[in-house]
C-alpha cells in the first residue's frame, strides 16, 4: 500500500512538471510573434527602448499607411484566390494520382511509384525551370501559380500509405455495383481520406501563401502581384515608407507613430496572420492524418 501510495504521489508531480513545462514551452513559442504584434501597434519611440508584454500608446498608423499604398488589397486578393484554387486542385490530383498507385492492376506501378521518389531528391535548378516555365507561355499568366504544383511527390506518399489502410471490401462492394475508377474515388475513398486530405491541405495552403520565386522572376504585370513580393518590396523601403508618413503629416499637427521598425513589424503580421487563421480548423484532421501516417510509416 506504501509502493502505491509514493507511486501516486510521483506520478501526479510527474503529470505536474509536464503541465508547466508544456505551458512554458508554448508560451516561450508563440512570444515571438506576440512581440512582433505589440511592437507593430506601439508606440516607435518607447519600443525602442524595450517593450516585453504590453504595448504602449496603441496606434494603428502603420497598417494604415501600408494599406494606403493601394497595391496591397489587391495583392491580397489575388494571393487569397491562388492559395484556394492552388490547394483545391493540388489535394485532388495528388490524391487521385496516389490512388491510382494503390491499384495492383496498373502497368509499372512500383516503377512509377519510385520515379515519383526520386523527384525529391532531383531539381534541375533555376535557369532550367525559368525557361520551362516560359516555354509553356506562364509567365504573366495567373495559371503560374496553379499548374506547376498540381501533383506534388511529397503529398502523393502522405496520401498512398493512408489509402492503403482503407478496407479492400469496401471497394470490391462498390465494384459489384458497377463502380468504375473514377466513381470509387471521389464517393469513396476521397471522403474517407479527409484526415490525410486535411493534412495535406495545410501542407500546401502553407507553401502555396509563403512561395514567392515565381512571383518574383516570372511576373510582371502588377494585377498578378501576391502579397508576398508586395510585402518584400516594401519591407525593403520600409525606411522610405516611414519617412513618407512623416511628411505627410508635417505641418497639420497630428503626430503619426510610424518608424522603419514598426513598418517592418506591420509588414510581417500582415504577412503572417492570415496563413494562421486557416490551422485552427483543420488541427484535429491534421494530427489525427500525420499520426496514422507515422503508424503505417
Amino acid at each position: 500500500m506504501v509502493r502505491k501510495q509514493h507511486s501516486s504521489i510521483w506520478e501526479r508531480l510527474f503529470d505536474q512538471f509536464n503541465y508547466v513545462f508544456m505551458t512554458l514551452f508554448t508560451l516561450v513559442c508563440m512570444y515571438p510573434f506576440y512581440y512582433v504584434f505589440i511592437y507593430s501597434i506601439s508606440d516607435p519611440r518607447t519600443a525602442a527602448r524595450g517593450i516585453y508584454f504590453f504595448p504602449t500608446k496603441i496606434s494603428f498608423d502603420s497598417y494604415i499607411n501600408i494599406l494606403a499604398l493601394g497595391t496591397v488589397p489587391q495583392a491580397f486578393v489575388v494571393s487569397v484566390v491562388k492559395t484556394v484554387l492552388f490547394t483545391m486542385i493540388c489535394v485532388y490530383f495528388s490524391s487521385m494520382f496516389a490512388y491510382l498507385l494503390t491499384k495492383r492492376e496498373m502497368l509499372y506501378r512500383k516503377v512509377v511509384y519510385r520515379f515519383v521518389i526520386s523527384s525529391m531528391y532531383l531539381s534541375a535548378g533555376l535557369i532550367p525551370w525559368f525557361i520551362t516555365m516560359k516555354t509553356y507561355g506562364l509567365q504573366d499568366n495567373f495559371l503560374l501559380y496553379i499548374i506547376p504544383g498540381a501533383i506534388n511527390a511529397f503529398y502523393i506518399i502522405l496520401v498512398k500509405t493512408y489509402i492503403e489502410q482503407i478496407p479492400d471490401s469496401l471497394e470490391e462492394s462498390a465494384q459489384i455495383d458497377g463502380a468504375g475508377f473514377m466513381a470509387l474515388f471521389n464517393k469513396i475513398i476521397f471522403p474517407l481520406s479527409k484526415p490525410i486530405v486535411a493534412t495535406v491541405a495545410v501542407y500546401a495552403a502553407v507553401g502555396c501563401w509563403n512561395t514567392w520565386m515565381d512571383n518574383y522572376f516570372l511576373v510582371h504585370k502588377p494585377g498578378l502581384q501576391t502579397i508576398q513580393i508586395i510585402l518584400f518590396n516594401y519591407l525593403n523601403d520600409s525606411k522610405a515608407i516611414a519617412e513618407n508618413a512623416a511628411r505627410q503629416t508635417a505641418g497639420s499637427g497630428l503626430e503619426v507613430q510610424v518608424s522603419e521598425e514598426t513598418i517592418k513589424m506591420a509588414i510581417t503580421m500582415i504577412s503572417v496572420l492570415p496563413i494562421m487563421m486557416v490551422y485552427p480548423f483543420l488541427q484535429k484532421h491534421f494530427i489525427k492524418g500525420i499520426m496514422l501516417g507515422a503508424v503505417k510509416g
